[in-house]
Formats: C-alpha cells, structure tokens, sequence
C-alpha cells in the first residue's frame, strides 16, 4: 500500500509519515498542490492522498479540483488532511470529491479509522 502526503509543513509531513509507516504504508511527501499533480507523473501511482488545505502555490482544494477534472486521477481516494474545522469547509471539501476529511490534530488511530472508512485496510495487505 502506498500513500502520497501533501502538506507545506516538513513537520507535519514527517508525524504522517510516521504514523504511515508504522501501519506499513510506503509514502511520498511533496510541500504544495502543485508539487503533488508534478509528482503524481512520476511516482507509483498511490493508493490514497493525504492532502492539506492551506498551502500556498495551490491550496489542498485546488489541487482536489484538479485532481477530479484530470481523467488519470479523477478516481483516486483523497483524505483532506487539514485544521479546517468548520462545517462548510468540511462540505465544500466533500463537494469538491473529497473522500474523507482529517482534522488536525488526529493519532494514529484516528489516521486507521478514516484509511478503513474509504476502503483501506493496511492490516489486510499481501504480505
């Protein structure tokens, strides 16, 4: 299993990361929106995208707009990962094609309840 991590924070990148590897999930890390849609070209394509809302240079929005109107990627699943709590811009988020929401700060447990909800089950990889 793999998953990309989009977050401006080196920080931020790096608590997922962890809380990814110790569920045993590859990952690639890019700062922006638009550094996830130049690394998608060139990376195994993931199994989800753990994506931040506020960025700059694309905001997580915009990169999950994009990413459903791109046919390669339009079915992707996309988690927001984000410290945008309130109720419409969770909605706005799942308007946009969002398969789940995050909110910051969360545990690994946490991580493994919204990975399960969209269909992913880290435990039940190939060995």
């Amino acid at each position: 299993m793999r998953a990309l991590v989009v977050d401006d924070s080196r920080a931020m990148r790096s608590i997922i990361r962890r809380h990814l590897d110790e569920l045993g999930i590859a990952v690639d890390e890019a700062g922006s929106g638009a550094e996830a849609l130049f690394v998608l070209n060139h990376i195994q394509t993931p199994d989800v995208i753990l994506l931040d809302w506020n960025m700059p240079e694309m905001n997580g929005l915009e990169c999950l707009r994009r990413l459903r109107a791109d046919a390669a990627t339009a079915n992707m699943r996309v988690m927001m990962v984000t410290t945008e709590s309130e109720m419409a811009q969770v909605a706005l988020a799942l308007d946009a094609g969002a398969d789940e929401y995050l909110m910051k700060p969360f545990d690994r447990q946490a991580l493994l309840e919204k990975l399960l909800l969209i269909g992913l089950d880290p435990g039940r990889q190939a060995a």
